[in-house]
Parts: C-alpha cells; structure tokens; sequence
C-alpha cells in the first residue's frame, strides 16, 4: 500500500513543480498498443521492452486536457481507496459520475494507463474487474474473506472470483486443494455448459474446466494463472477452428498487446491448443455445408496471426494455421453435433486426451 500511495504521490509531486515553473503540467504513459514497443520471450510470452517509447497526456493540448483531467481523477480515487483499504470495481468508478466519464471504455482505458504508467498491477490499485468468466470441476478454495467455494462439478458453475489475489494458497489443504489431472479452458459459454450437463469432469479423469465466455477478462486469466502455479497440472484449450478462436488460446498463452506490461502475471506459455483443430475436420469427414466461409474480417485476422512472432516458435500451429488459410472456411465447436449430439464429450475429448491430440 506504501509503495502505491508513494507512486501517485510522486506523480502528483511533478505536476506540482511544473506548476510552480509556470509549465502546463503532462503525464508520460507507454504506448501500450505499439508492436515496436513488444518483444516475444518464449518463457513470459509478449512484454513490454524495458525503454518503450512514450506518448505526453498534455494538459495544455485540447485533444490530450480531458484525459489529463481524468487521469488525476482516478489517481485521487485510487489514492482514498489505498489509504482506506477499500475496493470498487472498474464499473463503480464509471457510475460514480457517468457525465464526467462518458463511457466504460474510456474508464477502462484509463485505469490501464494509470497501471502501465505507475508500474503497479491493477488489483493492487484496489481496482476490481467484473468477472464474467465461469469455473466448475475439481477445486475448491478459500476467499479472502473466509468464504470458502466448492466447485465440484454440478449443473451449475462458480463465476471467477473478482479478487483471485485474494484466494488462500497456503500449506493448508482447505485454502485451495484439487486433484484435478488437467485443466480445460473452454472458449464459449455454450460448450461450457453441455460439457457440465454432459458430466465431462466426473466421467473423465478430475479435471478443472474454465471459461471466459469469448475474450477472457482479467480475473479469468489470473485464476487460470493461478492454478498453473499451484498445482503445475497440463492446460488444454478447447476453440472454434477459427481466427478469432485462435486469438483467444494466443491470449491466455502469450498475453495481449496492451497488457503486455503485466505479462509476467497473466500469461501461461505451456497452454497446449486441444481442438478443435482445422486438420480435425477433413480427419473427422465434417461435411462441407456444415462448414462456414470466411469474411473479410476472419482472412485480415488470420493474416495478422501468422506474422506474429510466437507462431514462428509452434511449427504444428503454423501448419493448421495454413490449412485454414488455405480452405478460407471455419468451423465452430457444435459443428461435432453433425457426428452425434455427444461427440465432443463422449468420443472427441476422451480420444485427444487418451492418445495426446494437442499441439
């Protein structure tokens, strides 16, 4: 909490002396969303390079005066939170005063620049996400609170804890205890679910089955952090044969651009791609007209992923990559469904995990 409330103080400090000179005070943030500014390391994934290049919030400029303004907003916020030991989720602070803000993207942004800038993760600005990711199987753990969470596998999940810093990882079993033998990350709430119904985590061996319904936020990638830390069991991933599938195992497993300065928290490079994979389909016979052509937008994004520098390390994911490149058509998880309404529980799952289907 000292170190938080030094840091803002700090910043507060040189405003203060460029006002005593005369001088229109600025605030210099990294350009977060700047490739030139991300190195690939195969052991943390994508980070921020040590001297990035920066970016002046100016507040003499009248393009750059409202963020100015806004920054110091959330700074004071932040500030009486730290010093009152207190939380409020990125959500609070918008409807605090919704005229002022605008927008929660605006917020959102924001809070990620203030985290960049101080070098300070966000969850110890006392700043919480709102999770919307779901956990279920073999697990259960204690909250910082006391509050203690089972999630054995039942028809319903555990949304993801909004402080998972908070969970108890101590010698003590009760605090977070599994004897899960994998964990599956599922890309869609959809599979998520009929997985559950299906029973997938007590038929199969124990395993732990998470998701963040799409992109995942924050708390989703922390717990999933977490787990590997803990327990150091493989992870799947389970996507559409698709780009924007793609992008989302590349998010767990080497982390996005613009939070690349918390790389070292969030990423897990051992994360293996399960399925479903773009040579599964023509393996399968998936007929053709269950199979959806590419858009503009999928061929774009596609393109953008092969030039990244992690694909030139997976030499099997840059070959499915190619063979969807090349047949220009995507397939979702449900397209299993044309097989046999079980098949990705019953034979799918079961064989990849038996006869070591990942890549």
């Amino acid at each position: 909490s000292s170190e938080v409330l030094e840091a803002i103080e700090n910043v507060i400090e040189d405003v203060l002396k460029s006002l005593a000179k005369n001088e229109a005070p600025v605030l210099t943030v990294a350009k977060r969303s700047d490739w030139k500014n991300i190195e690939f390391k195969d052991s943390v994934g994508l980070q921020m390079v040590p001297r990035c290049t920066t970016k002046q919030i100016r507040s003499d400029c009248p393009r750059t005066a409202p963020k100015f303004a806004l920054m110091l907003k959330i700074l004071s916020m932040i500030y009486k939170m730290v010093q009152s030991n207190s939380y409020a989720t990125k959500r609070d602070i918008y409807y605090s005063d919704t005229l002022l803000f605008g927008s929660q993207s605006v917020v959102d942004n924001i809070i990620d620049e203030i985290s960049c800038m101080l070098k300070i993760p966000r969850r110890s600005l006392h700043i919480l996400s709102t999770t919307k990711g779901f956990v279920a199987g073999n697990l259960s753990y204690t909250e910082e609170d006391g509050t203690k969470v089972n999630c054995t596998c039942g028809a319903t999940a555990v949304t993801v804890p909004s402080n998972v810093q908070g969970i108890k990882s101590s010698l003590n079993i009760k605090d977070l205890n599994s004897h899960a033998k994998f964990i599956l990350i599922v890309e869609k709430d959809a599979t998520f679910q009929r997985l559950l119904d299906d029973d997938f985590c007590i038929k199969s061996s124990p395993c732990i089955m998470i998701t963040g319904r799409g992109i995942p936020d924050l708390n989703t990638r922390l717990l999933v952090r977490k787990l590997w830390d803990t327990f150091q069991i493989p992870i799947f991933t389970l996507t559409d044969a698709d780009p924007h599938g793609v992008e989302i195992m590349c998010i767990y497993k080497y982390g996005s651009v613009s939070m690349s300065f918390e790389a070292h928290h969030l990423t897990v490079p051992c994360i293996k791609w399960l399925g479903l994979l773009p040579s599964d389909l023509k393996r399968l016979n998936i007929r053709k007209d269950a199979l959806i052509p590419f858009t503009k937008q999928d061929q774009n994004k596609l393109a953008s992923i092969q030039k990244r520098p992690y694909i030139a390390c997976q030499p099997m994911w840059k070959k499915e990559l190619e063979i969807m490149a090349a047949s220009k058509m995507k397939a979702e998880i449900q397209v299993l469904t044309t097989l046999s309404s079980d098949y990705l529980s019953r034979v799918y799952l079961p064989n990849k995990l038996q006869f070591c289907g990942w890549i």
